[in-house]
């Protein structure tokens, strides 16, 4: 019998590890499937940069208390005809160090898609003034693209979210 419980508490214990690693395992982009030749990003496409503050972390009760968030940073193409192109997604610190380079040649993206990127919640180098700045570049009559952050937490019973949006500073 104690056999028995002992092999169930095992068996417990590996499908939970399976489920966990599930759950932290999403589709992540594969940027270097998405990256275009300098040659299709012709002149007469319109080029823009965009800036976004997002927040891995914010403060909770005292400034010596901070609360982590998990991140999600929305690129979205709001044109339903044409394809755009992403050249650069640098994310910055609270103090505008460089953390991170997404992609390091142009990307593409379609009509109406959204790629993400999602900053865990452990992850808390962007700390609580993270920055992301956004170089792309658009067809002349089409919708300038759209980034978006979404923070949020639920820790207990306690649930916290809010959103960015990007200011276009060029």
């Amino acid at each position: 019998m104690k056999g028995f419980l002992l092999m169930t508490v095992i068996l417990t214990l590996c499908i939970s590890c399976r489920e966990k690693e599930k759950l932290s395992s999403m589709n992540p982009v594969k940027w270097e499937d998405r990256t275009v030749s300098g040659t299709m990003l012709t002149d007469s496409l319109e080029s823009g940069k965009s800036y976004l503050s997002i927040y891995s972390q914010i403060f909770s009760l005292t400034e010596h208390k901070t609360h982590n968030l998990t991140v999600m940073v929305s690129l979205r193409n709001m044109s339903d005809k044409d394809t755009i192109y992403v050249n650069t997604a640098h994310f910055y610190d609270t103090h505008g160090k460089l953390i991170h380079d997404y992609f390091k040649k142009p990307i593409y993206m379609a009509p109406l898609e959204t790629l993400e990127i999602v900053i865990d919640e452990t992850d808390t180098a962007g700390g609580t003034g993270g920055n992301f700045i956004f170089e792309w570049k658009i067809p002349k009559t089409g919708p300038e693209p759209l980034f978006e952050a979404i923070m949020s937490s639920t820790t207990s019973q306690q649930g916290l979210s809010f959103i960015t949006e990007a200011k276009r500073i060029d």
